[in-house]
Parts: C-alpha cells; structure tokens; sequence
C-alpha cells in the first residue's frame, strides 16, 4: 500500500438516514402500497355504496402500515417524505 493513498475500510459505509438499508425502505413501502389498495379493494367491493350499484369509492387513504418492518423503517419513510404520519398509528401516501 502506497503511503499517499488512505487506507480504504473493509466494510461498506453504513447508507444515510440511521442505517436503515435502502433494499429495506423500498420493500417496506412497497407493502405499504400494496396494505393500502387491498384495503381500498375491499372498501369498493361491499354492497352499501348507493342502491342499485356494484360499489364506489374508498374513503380510505390511511392504514396501519406492516408490522413486519420496525417503526424505524417507517420513520424513515416519513423523513423522505414519502408517507405522512396521520396519527393513531395510521400513515398515507404523501402525494394523496
């Protein structure tokens, strides 16, 4: 090893935000996305909408996100703004 260059670590540099893989935040908001439209599906499929229809649109625009993330993941979700923490545990898309 020359003497000018630094010495390069072993182990990759830990990723922004508290460590949280990136891998890690996409598959959580992908279930987070996928959470929220079954939720919406399921709203728009009852009966009870209005006489005489198949059904309507969702109220529906938040949902208790995964549990199988840790409230970090979704912390950091929040943080680049990507969902919108509405309290009671509840979060929604931050474009919606």
């Amino acid at each position: 090893m020359c003497a000018d260059q630094p010495e390069q670590p072993d182990q990759p540099v830990p990723p922004a935000g508290g460590g949280i893989p990136l891998e890690e935040t996409k598959r959580a908001y992908r279930a987070f996305k996928k959470r929220l439209k079954l939720a919406r599906l399921d709203d728009e499929s009852r009966l009870g909408h209005r006489a005489m229809t198949s059904g309507g649109q969702s109220g529906i625009m938040a949902v208790q996100p995964p549990n199988q993330y840790p409230q970090a993941v979704w912390d950091e979700l929040v943080r680049q703004g990507k969902l919108r923490y509405v309290g009671h545990g509840l979060y929604e898309l931050a474009g919606g």
